[in-house]
């Protein structure tokens, strides 16, 4: 089958070998796979990737670095195969069926990242195999195409949820890439009433408006927590720092008010520091948060397949196979997308 491949640094359509279901595991056509912050992270930095996760303990995202790797872990895909202990019947999917699925296979050494493993290919490619117990079916009416987005939402969710941004009624929202908007997605979903989302790209900012945030802010212009009072809010702020960028906690640290939380959600590949003196004079909360749960990777789906996340502005752009290299060079400036969808298999 064909596939993106990952060689140093490096992204090339090649031929690989085709995946085969094993016991508990299932076979999928790619329909669709979004082209994630961490796979750009990856593209640049796969060394100091892999480094990271041997070094915390995270085997789940341990490859091999000088192998060739085929990423992508935001997909949609039609069922076509079954290991040979599989009950679809049970899992509540038949062949044929448009589903969602965790990015994950199960192996003798433990749980392995689909997408950040040498051997088990991810989303950029015709097909792939994943664990059985994480398939979801895409509801009747919900475009697969849309539903592909299930797993960064998810990765949103999850930092909301971490939050008490529904019991404080507000968050303050730094950075509307892709994790932030799902962010600001997750928000809505929950029904959180002030949502203030930063961004110094006007198309982010538009997008972020478009999916629920109900004041936008040109960090070039003003400061997105004296947006926040403008607005109404009152007390202890809830930010969720979604870029990433080396300094940005520290920004954060000196410009929340006392008692505030820092959810920090943005994946930063480099060294950073803040103040700690000054957090702790205000007494602030700071978070971390990476994933999601099963069950807010199925709130995720069901949010789309209901419409209460509309996805369709977050897709700015589809490419083919051939088409990837040049979307990760794409999506190096902002004002021109925000997800770009590898479609493996043509439209």
């Amino acid at each position: 089958m064909r596939a993106v491949v990952l060689r140093g640094e490096t992204l090339g359509v090649e031929d690989v070998a085709e995946p085969e279901p094993g016991l508990g595991q299932v076979l999928l056509e790619t329909i669709a796979c979004g082209i994630c912050g961490s796979d750009l992270h990856c593209a640049r930095h796969a060394r100091t990737f892999t480094e990271t996760a041997r070094a915390t303990g995270m085997t789940i995202f341990d490859f091999d670095p000088d192998r060739p790797l085929v990423m992508g872990h935001e997909f949609s895909g039609r069922l076509i195969g079954a290991g040979p202990d599989v009950d679809l019947a049970a899992l509540g999917v038949d062949l044929g069926d448009a589903v969602v699925a965790h990015p994950v296979v199960r192996t003798t050494d433990g749980m392995r990242s689909v997408g950040y493993s040498n051997a088990h290919p991810g989303g950029y490619a015709q097909r792939l195999v994943v664990d059985a117990t994480g398939v979801l079916r895409v509801p009747d009416g919900c475009d697969p195409v849309h539903a592909a987005l299930t797993e960064p939402l998810a990765v949103g969710l999850h930092a909301v949820n971490a939050t008490s941004a529904e019991r404080r009624g507000s968050a303050i929202v730094i950075g509307c890439g892709p994790v932030g908007l799902a962010v600001v997605a997750a928000l809505r979903l929950r029904g959180v009433p002030l949502v203030v989302a930063a961004d110094f790209s006007p198309t982010r900012r538009r997008l972020a408006a478009e999916l629920g945030a109900h004041v936008v802010v040109d960090p070039a212009d003003g400061d997105a927590v004296t947006a926040w009072r403008d607005h109404g809010g009152r007390g202890p702020a809830v930010l969720v720092e979604a870029v990433g960028v080396p300094g940005m906690i520290d920004r954060l640290v000196r410009s929340a008010p006392r008692r505030s939380e820092i959810t920090v959600a943005g994946v930063c590949m480099e060294t950073d520091r803040f103040e700690p003196l000054i957090a702790i004079s205000k007494e602030l909360s700071i978070r971390f948060v990476l994933g999601w749960s099963p069950a807010e990777f199925a709130a995720s789906l069901e949010g789309i397949a209901t419409g209460m996340i509309d996805v369709a502005p977050l897709i700015t752009g589809t490419v083919d196979l051939h088409g990837t290299p040049g979307a990760f060079t794409t999506l190096d400036r902002p004002d021109d997308h925000a997800k770009i969808l590898v479609r493996p298999n043509g439209a």
